[in-house]
């Protein structure tokens, strides 16, 4: 028997409908947007300050940041990681968008949290992840000024 284009295409729109809907009973829908939608994704090739932390789940969290002035004018990352990590990533790069390096060394991975509106515990980790790799990139860029 051989299935048509058609029903194929239905059973895929059904299938990613379904696990969109499972993704929604365990994250919340900025969690799953973010993921699904990342924003600032990629390399920054001129960056003046970047870092890569890998994380004990095995997650390798990357952030690449151009500063300006002491203000960060662009912000990126990428990661090899599960869904969360994709959705802390994409959410903390909007957050330190045109912010000072002090105020970005605020944030904290509970603030992050909350930006997404939450996380499963199993899954706090990811926001530790993206916020120790931002201030291991702050704090090159600042040992790397203190040099020159």
């Amino acid at each position: 028997m051989r299935v048509d284009d058609k029903e194929f295409d239905k059973f895929i729109d059904e299938l990613q409908e379904e696990i969109y809907q499972e993704e929604l009973r365990t994250f919340s829908r900025k969690v799953v947007e973010e993921y699904y939608n990342p924003k600032n994704w990629g390399k920054i090739e001129d960056a003046n300050a970047k870092a890569t932390i890998k994380g004990p789940c095995g997650d390798t969290q990357m952030i690449f940041l151009k500063i300006q002035n002491g203000i960060i004018t662009d912000a990126s990352f990428m990661t090899d990681g599960c869904g969360p990590t994709i959705a802390c990533g994409s959410k903390l790069t909007t957050m330190v968008l045109n912010k000072s390096i002090a105020e970005a060394k605020k944030i904290t991975p509970e603030a992050l949290t909350e930006a997404l509106d939450g996380l499963p515990p199993e899954h706090q980790h990811c926001a530790l992840l993206a916020v120790n790799t931002l201030k291991k990139a702050l704090d090159t860029f600042e040992n790397s000024e203190e040099d020159e």
